[in-house]
């Protein structure tokens, strides 16, 4: 899958591929965040943007006769033109999803492309649609199949059925067969989560209070169009945010694969952190650090507690395996030592299914990340060095997982002109199982500062 950038924010044109674990780096102001919401915001929506044509023969069957099987394959053979129209419509929503004035998108392009058509015969899926209490439909598809099957379940009313509902209920399950084992679930952990943790009570009262203030206004006006106003003054990533520390009394009645299976990833959080996060029945947050029996609100937290917050909750109780991780700046407020942990607990997960894709200004990060290549590679020496310092096999991962791009003003084709000029776009970085990852963007300032102070230490005059 590669993503397709014009005109997007100080982007003038860009390609990236994600991969295992994606790193976006660069200066500030070029363009890392602005396309990382931009993906984030298109994996959020996607289901809501795609669409294809039921016919009304479809429907007719399934009312009449109570069961209608689909062939699919028209459907997949359109898969391209399904995408495209999609992304045009998600393009027209950009404004939305980085709640700024639609102005600044008039001349954006987003596109998805897919590396190969999609495939349908492994996917099973099987999937009920209910109105009220009643479940009305069941629709499946078998592995070796090539038919969806949707039924009318007994004791529906079929004539109270309206058919653009049944059209889009069938349209729903079409797409999610078609696309969904291409497109993850993401989490998004924007660089703005630090404040959604602080003021989470003052959201929550904000919240009340406007919902007791809807039941005193006139007839005429839209209680919901208030709400929403109010909610969409910030980007779709922080929105999301906001809306999950909320929402952590619920959140935290589930349990993720990773809690279940593999609990020592949990156990090295908690060390990254020095404690673990929880939910009072009142729906206050606290820390509670190891050792010790006292309880600390977020106010009394260090930034660095608040900053891993809801990925501490994420990975405890949301992780799925094949879901997207994305992190805004995952180094914020950690010191070097947590920054290089963190790097290898990224590692952890990709080597358990959960893709990780992240923008970064920490030279720590990428290059931690850079030592478990090396260390990868089979040569009986590295094995020893890996032992002496504390490095686990299941954190070493393997060149071709990773993606690197370099946000800077590089040489670009435009619109398949021959003539190449020097704008802002995303450069994909070297990457080799000996050497490691050549990220320049770091290594240029690094060179400069050691330069500097070689000069100072070593000049005569």
């Amino acid at each position: 899958m590669k993503i397709k950038l014009k005109n997007l924010g100080s982007i003038k044109q860009a390609e990236f591929e994600p991969g295992d674990l994606t790193i976006i780096c660069g200066s500030n102001n070029t363009g890392k965040t602005y396309a990382t919401y931009a993906f984030f915001g298109f994996l959020h929506v996607w289901q809501e943007l795609l669409t294809v044509s039921i016919e009304n023969t479809i429907v007719e069957t399934l009312l009449n006769d109570g069961v209608v099987k689909i062939d699919l394959s028209e459907y997949l053979n359109n898969y391209a033109s399904i995408l495209k129209q999609g992304c045009k419509k998600y393009t027209a929503s950009l404004s939305r999803i980085f709640s700024a004035p639609e102005s600044h998108f008039n001349n954006t392009q987003f596109e998805i492309i897919l590396d190969e058509k999609p495939f349908l015969l492994p996917i099973v899926f099987k999937a009920k649609t209910q109105f009220g209490n009643s479940e009305i439909f069941s629709l499946s598809k078998s592995e070796n199949s090539k038919e969806l099957m949707v039924s009318l379940l007994t004791g529906t009313e079929r004539n109270r059925l309206p058919e653009l509902i049944v059209k889009d209920i069938i349209s729903n399950a079409v797409l999610k067969i078609i696309f969904m084992n291409l497109f993850p679930d993401p989490f998004i952990s924007s660089a703005e989560r630090t404040g959604a943790v602080i003021f989470s009570n003052e959201l929550n009262f904000s919240r009340n209070r406007l919902l007791k203030e809807m039941h005193r206004l006139d007839q005429d006006i839209d209680p919901r169009e208030l709400l929403f106003k109010n909610y969409q003054d910030y980007a779709l990533p922080v929105e999301q945010n906001v809306d999950f520390i909320r929402n952590l009394k619920k959140v935290t009645k589930r349990n993720s694969f990773i809690t279940k299976k593999y609990p020592e990833i949990l156990e090295d959080f908690a060390d990254i952190i020095g404690g673990n996060y929880g939910v009072t029945g009142n729906d206050e947050l606290y820390f509670k650090p190891k050792g010790v029996r006292v309880k600390l609100t977020m106010d009394e937290c260090s930034s660095a507690v608040r900053s891993l917050l809801d990925i501490g909750f994420y990975l405890r109780h949301l992780a799925k395996k094949g879901d997207l991780l994305m992190v805004d700046e995952p180094e914020l407020n950690l010191h070097p030592e947590n920054q290089r942990r963190i790097a290898r607990l990224f590692a952890r997960l990709i080597n358990i299914g959960v893709k990780i894709f992240i923008t970064t200004h920490s030279d720590y990060i990428v290059k931690e990340l850079n030592t478990l290549i090396m260390l990868n590679y089979d040569q009986p020496y590295l094995k020893k060095i890996a032992l002496k310092e504390g490095y686990n096999e299941y954190e070493l991962i393997l060149a071709d997982q990773i993606k690197i791009y370099i946000a800077e003003k590089a040489l670009v084709k435009l619109d398949g002109n021959t003539r190449r000029n020097r704008h802002q776009t995303l450069t994909p970085a070297t990457i080799d199982p000996v050497l490691g990852i050549e990220a320049h963007s770091f290594d240029t300032t690094i060179n400069t500062m050691n330069r500097i102070q070689e000069a100072v230490i070593w000049s005569d005059d």
